[in-house]
């Protein structure tokens, strides 16, 4: 899989010896890979994804956050 408008592998985004502040400490590139399921099946991601919209749609604060949105830039 290819990570749209970003790094295709989160291991190749900091290079050795990078001197970037983001990539100090062990658990940076880890954590990347946690947050993009590098780990997951298709099948397993489309599952994934499915629960989050369905969370959304029901969560409060998504309609709150939505409404922000509408009210200061038309925006829905």
């Amino acid at each position: 899989r290819a990570l749209s408008g970003g790094c295709a592998h989160p291991g190749l985004c900091a290079p050795a010896g990078s001197q970037l502040p983001c990539f100090h400490g062990s658990s940076t590139i880890r954590n990347l890979k946690e947050r993009f399921h590098m780990s997951m099946t298709e099948e397993q991601l489309q599952l994934l994804i499915e629960q989050l919209v369905d969370g959304s749609v029901r969560s409060i604060t998504t309609k709150l956050y939505d409404g922000f949105q509408y009210l200061t830039n038309g925006i829905m």
